[in-house]
């Protein structure tokens, strides 16, 4: 058995995640101290009792499902589960650096507390939007966007085979949703974010983390982990600084992600912190060999998920 870990990003959170954690084990309230520690930010509160629309605000999400997904991750620890690759979605992906080694707990809380910050304080002036189209091959969404005339609009996400996330103008994502529906698309969601992130828009935030990332240490790879941006797995010799500067202003290449840690034998995925999306972009992808995808979001899918994990090795 080959374990992956998957993180969710900005999109997954709801009021109340990671509670029913809290509240029966002590390692989890210790991470969410640890985190309060750090920022200044309760987030425990704010996660849990929080007014959803405090909750979405960018600088208090990220901080939020980064915070629950290292707290699961303390709990697979003490039950001795360890992956052999490791990705997140966008935000997902300092879950992911967390756990490699590649950044201190305490290093990679503060730069995702400033990443949250700026890309919620920096973004141009504007009406921002995200949608997935979903039913669409990527080449066509890509043509839809390059066809609208009525603003900024292109693809941010490419999630999973059939599934882009497209990020830009309100305006101009409108526009895109109707076409792409035209084209053929089964579905078309907006996405619970504040911006539009993966895009150029993003430029300034970008820059202004890079100064942060500047005065961060990185350390060596404990885990291997693969890279939003081109979908490989990091190697020694990368610039991580460079690449998570251009993290926030290029796609997302999830799709290629789950595919080279499929090509890396990984056949047991487990998705860690709010929400089941990612399981369902591992469903979408067809491989020949038999997938086991689990995925931990309460108490009860924890428990499972170890029941399952154990019983396998």
């Amino acid at each position: 058995m080959k374990i992956g870990f998957l993180f969710p990003g900005q999109g997954a959170q709801y009021v109340g995640m990671c509670k029913d954690f809290y509240e029966k084990y002590n390692k989890v309230k210790d991470i969410y101290g640890k985190v309060e520690e750090i920022t200044g930010v309760d987030i425990a509160d704010i996660s849990f009792n929080g007014d959803e629309s405090v909750l979405n605000e960018t600088k208090n999400t990220q901080l939020a499902v980064l915070t629950m997904s290292l707290a699961i991750l303390e709990l697979l620890k003490e039950n001795g589960i360890e992956a052999d690759a490791l990705a997140g979605l966008s935000l997902g992906e300092y879950a992911a650096l967390i756990h490699s080694g590649a950044l201190s707990f305490e290093d990679g809380v503060k730069v995702v507390q400033k990443r949250g910050e700026f890309m919620q304080n920096l973004l141009p002036a504007g009406e921002w939007q995200m949608a997935a189209i979903i039913g669409l091959d990527d080449e066509i969404v890509e043509i839809v966007c390059n066809s609208i005339t009525s603003g900024f609009v292109v693809p941010a996400n490419y999630n999973t085979k059939g599934q882009v996330v497209i990020s830009g103008e309100k305006i101009a994502v409108e526009e895109a949703s109707v076409l792409a529906k035209e084209k053929g698309a089964k579905l078309v969601n907006i996405i619970k974010t504040a911006g539009p992130f993966h895009t150029a828009k993003l430029t300034e935030s970008a820059k202004t983390l890079r100064k942060v990332l500047d005065n961060t240490t990185f350390n060596s790879f404990e885990t291997a982990v693969i890279k939003n941006i081109d979908g490989e797995k990091y190697s020694e010799q990368d610039d991580i600084r460079e690449i998570l500067e251009k993290h926030i202003i290029s796609p997302v290449r999830f799709t290629k992600s789950l595919q080279t840690m499929l090509d890396m034998g990984v056949d047991t995925f487990v998705e860690i912190g709010p929400g089941k999306t990612l399981s369902g972009f591992i469903k979408r992808i067809k491989t020949d060999k038999e997938i086991k995808i689990l995925n931990i979001n309460n108490v009860e899918t924890f428990e499972d998920t170890l029941a399952k994990l154990k019983g396998d090795a």
